[in-house]
């Protein structure tokens, strides 16, 4: 068990004991839908390639994983071979392929050994790798026109290409990856640790084009949950390749991070909105970064990595005791008051999928899980 800094081992065993019975209530509601949003306390059934789809398996895998609970198990197991299918179906799969095949197919192999989830995940990567723009060096976003584009986001899909460059002895997908992460630190890591959302590349030439405010308040704006993605995903890739740059990369965004937050932790939605005080938290953002700075501390020789491991522990109790629904059956996701796309006027004040599996995520952590797969 890994030492507790602020929580108590007492307290942190009382929330994963009502993490499991609230999650065994959305297993017998949810059941094989794939959740993204729940708007009024029950969430909604995406299809299956939204980009979403993979996070209410994934807290599945973890929950089996810590508990050895077989129906955790059998409830996951045919996810990743229902969104194989949209590789040879028409469908709007896209940079997002990390969040759908790490936690279903990734770590289905790693627990299980299953060769048909190892060829889905390695199929995953090389459908990833074929975004990579060669000119620009970043892997393009989304479909349809955006051919130019680059989000911050899939600092998070990368794993899957570390994981697939190991796993194969291939190290095209280690290259790409990399690569990917150089340019988030050359165009979308400013000096003061904040970043762009996206960035718009002319896909021809690589040259920037623009810079677009996408989810965030505007382009030169602090969107709260890009920068939980950044501060995560750099320190992932400096876990799978020891580059020293990337670790300083996530700690300058996390130290941002942290100098931004309200006194109870948990981030509004944009750091730097006029008056951020009466705009909407993101509990999202909240949940995938202390998991992010749980990850940052591991990294770190302990003295260095308490600061790091203090915060994030800061925010899951604020989490927990403030925006956390483990003693209300009749909502059935985990977090309220996250914030999906203010600027869209989009899921705002709601619960989101991934916003409970980094809580999960980060929770089992602290608990000593080390099967993680971002």
């Amino acid at each position: 068990m890994t030492d507790l800094l602020i929580l108590e081992e007492a307290q942190l065993i009382s929330w994963w004991e009502k993490i499991q019975s609230k999650t065994e209530r959305m297993l017998s509601e949810i059941g094989d839908q794939s959740p993204h949003v729940a708007t009024v306390n029950e969430y909604d059934d995406m299809r299956i390639d939204w980009w979403t789809s993979g996070f209410w398996p994934g807290m599945l895998w973890i929950l089996h994983n810590m508990t050895g609970k077989d129906g955790y198990r059998h409830a996951a197991w045919t996810w990743d071979a229902r969104m194989e299918q949209c590789f040879v179906t028409e469908s709007n799969l896209h940079h997002d392929v990390g969040f759908q095949f790490l936690p279903t197919s990734v770590i289905k192999f790693k627990l299980t050994g299953d060769a048909d989830a190892r060829r889905r995940a390695l199929a995953a990567a090389n459908f990833l790798t074929g975004r990579f723009n060669l000119n620009g060096r970043f892997l393009r976003a989304w479909n349809q026109d955006k051919t130019g584009w680059a989000i911050i986001d899939s600092m998070m899909n990368l794993s899957l290409l570390f994981w697939a460059s190991e796993e194969s002895k291939d190290p095209r997908f280690r290259q790409i990856a990399c690569a990917h992460a150089d340019t988030v630190i050359k165009h979308f890591i400013r000096e003061d640790g904040s970043v762009h959302h996206i960035v718009a590349f002319d896909p021809e030439s690589g040259e920037v084009n623009e810079y677009l405010g996408g989810q965030g308040y505007a382009p030169y704006s602090s969107w709260s949950r890009g920068q939980a993605w950044a501060l995560y995903g750099m320190a992932n890739t400096y876990r799978y390749t020891g580059d020293i740059r990337y670790l300083r990369a996530a700690q300058r965004v996390a130290h941002y991070f942290l100098s931004c937050l309200p006194e109870d932790h948990v981030p509004h939605w944009d750091f730097r909105t006029p008056n951020s005080q009466n705009e909407p938290r993101d509990t999202s953002a909240a949940s995938c970064a202390a998991s992010g700075l749980i990850e940052i501390a591991a990294l770190l020789q302990k003295e260095e990595g308490r600061i790091y491991r203090q915060a994030a522990e800061r925010i899951l109790k604020s989490l927990t005791e403030n925006y956390a629904t483990l003693d209300e059956p009749s909502c059935q996701g985990l977090l309220r008051e996250g914030t999906g796309n203010k600027p869209a006027g989009q899921n705002i004040n709601v619960s989101l999928i991934y916003g409970d599996y980094y809580y999960v995520e980060a929770i089992a952590k602290l608990r000593g899980w080390s099967n993680r797969v971002f």
